[in-house]
């Protein structure tokens, strides 16, 4: 928990753009005189602030005076200070503590260990533990084709990181990237019925990565890199795709691919355009840029320049590093150059995977008619998304506060369980490809605009959709799922 220090003047009414959010959401304690009109006094002093009242308790009331805890959301931490400033203004108000709500939830971390099977009695315990369990350690001694269906690891996903790239964070190291990882792990198991676990590393050795994670393997079904930056993450990825026989999927890349391949399917539904047919301008050339690329590519895009701080990335581009003059050979055959203003003239989507505020939204007026428009660095997006939608037919964004939010937990919950659930020894691109399909068909017709190309993160037929489309994809594919000799049915 952390405090906020109350000020001693009355903040000054600004009216701010951003959208007040739970993340910056607050709960201050307040001692007031015992005049009923107080806590009308401390809402409007609230509003005044540009803060938004989300609840008023009055904790203890006394002859004398009243102790009210207000619970409001601010726009950022700045905002918070200035709403606290507020109610430490008003008359006969005091300012007792301040709690911060995210971090307060934060507490003690986010997750917990249990048993799925009760220890009540001898019996329990001799089967649980010794002596029963030895019966069954030699049974997967024998046979360990049987590890995945009588041992977690049929279920369980580890999370790795080395706190190289931390959302829009960048390297804050191992310790200080757990709240992600533990956040992550709540999401498998909340939209997944998946058990993961956070593992961070104190190495950025691209070797030490490899074999650490190769070595805690077989307690997993599954590995999501998460949060590793670009090149080494792609280095990291391929080896570890060939040296293990369990699924590894970094999800900065496809699972943003997924995501965005889902959402401008159906944003092309709304405009009445093919992928096939548009050009389209992806900036940053990245992890998430280039799976994005890859996936459009694989799923039939035939025009695509990726933009980065070279410029349009070229083939002819000696500055380039291995991994983007790769990109640009599957991109940009013609040697176009220029900036990203340039790349965009008569585009019809772009897609931002950058950094904050890379163009101004009149840019966006040089593109083509009914553009689509999807500006999703975090947590400040490429272009200012609302700003955009005065030049663009769709816009989306990573934004919860905004329609069309493209969320990660749209697709790696599902991804997992579908993988899992087929015993699926590696992922394959036409699995990537059938989940993107099936998360943009759970928009239906009659759902399908502008505001919504995309389901909410809290529909229950996302990850369903998801797992069964990748559950199918990974046992039509020759030699991609383990083969449980005893479990078929």
């Amino acid at each position: 928990m952390t405090s906020l220090t109350p000020g001693s003047a009355p903040a000054p009414v600004v009216h701010r753009g951003p959208v007040t959010s739970a993340s910056y959401s607050i709960t201050v304690r307040l001692a007031a005189d015992g005049d009923p009109a107080s806590v009308g006094r401390i809402a409007t002093a609230v509003g005044s602030a540009g803060g938004a009242v989300t609840a008023i308790d009055v904790v203890e009331s006394r002859p004398d005076g009243l102790t009210v805890d207000v619970t409001c959301s601010a726009a950022d931490a700045e905002h918070s200070e200035e709403v606290v400033a507020a109610l430490d203004a008003v008359d006969n108000v005091h300012v007792r503590k301040v709690s911060d709500r995210t971090f307060l939830l934060h507490l003690g971390g986010k997750l917990e260990v249990a048993s799925k099977v009760p220890l009540k009695t001898r019996d329990d315990l001799s089967m649980a533990y010794t002596p029963g369990v030895a019966r069954v350690c030699l049974a997967l001694a024998e046979h360990p084709e049987d590890v995945r269906r009588l041992t977690i690891k049929g279920n369980t996903v580890a999370v790795v990181t080395d706190g190289s790239a931390v959302l829009g964070l960048g390297d804050i190291g191992p310790g200080a990237s757990m709240p992600v990882m533990e956040g992550k792990a709540a999401l498998f198991k909340r939209f997944g019925d998946i058990d993961a676990w956070p593992i961070a590393l104190d190495t950025q050795d691209v070797d030490e990565i490899v074999r650490t994670v190769e070595l805690i393997a077989p307690g997993f079904g599954g590995i999501n890199l998460e949060d590793i930056s670009a090149p080494r993450c792609f280095e990291i990825e391929a080896r570890l795709r060939e040296k293990l026989d369990i699924p590894v999927f970094h999800d900065d890349q496809h699972g943003t691919a997924i995501c965005v391949l889902a959402a401008l399917r159906n944003a092309l539904r709304v405009v009445d355009k093919q992928l096939e047919d548009v050009a389209v301008v992806v900036a940053g050339g990245g992890a998430a840029g280039t799976a994005i690329v890859t996936l459009l590519l694989e799923a039939g895009a035939t025009n695509v320049l990726v933009w980065d701080r070279e410029g349009v990335l070229s083939p002819d581009d000696e500055r380039l590093s291995p991994a983007k003059l790769d990109l640009a050979r599957r991109t940009n055959p013609g040697c176009r150059r220029g900036e990203l203003a340039d790349a965009l003239v008569g585009a019809d989507v772009f897609i931002g995977v950058s950094a904050a505020n890379v163009i101004q939204a009149e840019v966006l007026a040089g593109m083509a008619e009914r553009a689509v428009v999807f500006p999703m660095a975090n947590p400040t997006p490429d272009v200012d998304p609302v700003r955009a939608r005065q030049y663009a037919a769709v816009v989306a964004s990573g934004r919860s506060d905004l329609p069309n939010q493209i969320n990660n937990v749209l697709a790696f919950p599902g991804v997992f369980r579908g993988l899992l659930d087929a015993r699926a020894k590696e992922i394959r691109p036409g699995m990537l490809l059938a989940a993107a399909d099936a998360l943009a068909a759970v928009v239906g017709d009659d759902q399908l605009n502008a505001n919504y190309i995309i389901p909410s993160v809290f529909d229950p037929a996302v990850a369903q959709a998801v797992a069964a489309a990748v559950e199918e994809s990974a046992r039509a594919e020759p030699g991609a799922t383990a083969d449980v000799p005893g479990d078929a049915d």
